[in-house]
């Protein structure tokens, strides 16, 4: 099933998940990429990796994909993946502590080391959130705004975001925001899959 991508600030469709020209603001996400369509056996897997009974043995079949899904996308190969980091989208620490682990950032080092581009864990939380399923994109928005924020440096001038499901795009764009506050040039959004 194809993926078809969106433009994170919007939330309407984009070609190859590039920011529309007419979105893009100053310290907007520059695009998203994601490999699977939240729907399906995909749907339950993702379940499966996320939530109980924490199946974190997934990690390898889930990074396989996620990796095969990006490698197939042209506009994804534009990306100067040389001066690139990776960065997992964090949980707040409750509900980290809670499940025990950042899907996120399990995913962020598998996709890492195939890729062969490194992870930094430089995003922290500062505030929960209430779940974004069933928000409008303004709510959704609102919901997530000035949730991050940065600890430690950046060095690189490509981030690659990464985060298990995007549906408007609305938590990957806060998240670019403080990057790029923080002078970083590009801001990309990995997803292992894309759907409502």
């Amino acid at each position: 099933m194809h993926v078809t991508l969106i433009c994170a600030v919007c939330g309407r469709q984009a070609v190859s998940g590039i920011t529309h020209p007419i979105c893009r603001g100053r310290y907007d996400i520059d695009g998203v990429f994601a490999s699977l369509v939240y729907k399906g056996v995909a749907k339950r897997l993702i379940y499966q990796f996320k939530f109980e009974p924490y199946l974190t043995d997934l990690r390898h079949i889930v990074a396989d994909l996620f990796y095969e899904g990006l490698i197939q996308q042209e506009a994804f190969f534009r990306i100067a993946l040389d001066k690139a980091v990776l960065v997992p989208v964090p949980l707040h620490s409750q509900r980290e502590r809670n499940r025990g682990y950042n899907q996120a950032e399990i995913l962020a080092v598998d996709l890492g080391k195939r890729l062969g581009v490194p992870v930094k864990d430089i995003l922290t939380r500062v505030k929960p959130t209430t779940s974004q399923v069933g928000k409008t994109q303004k709510e959704r928005r609102e919901n997530i705004k000035g949730v991050f924020q940065l600890r430690g440096t950046v060095d690189a001038k490509t981030v690659l975001l990464v985060d298990d499901v995007l549906t408007s795009g609305a938590t990957l764009n806060e998240a670019a925001k403080t990057l790029k506050k923080a002078g970083v040039k590009s801001v990309w959004g990995l997803a292992l899959a894309h759907g409502t």
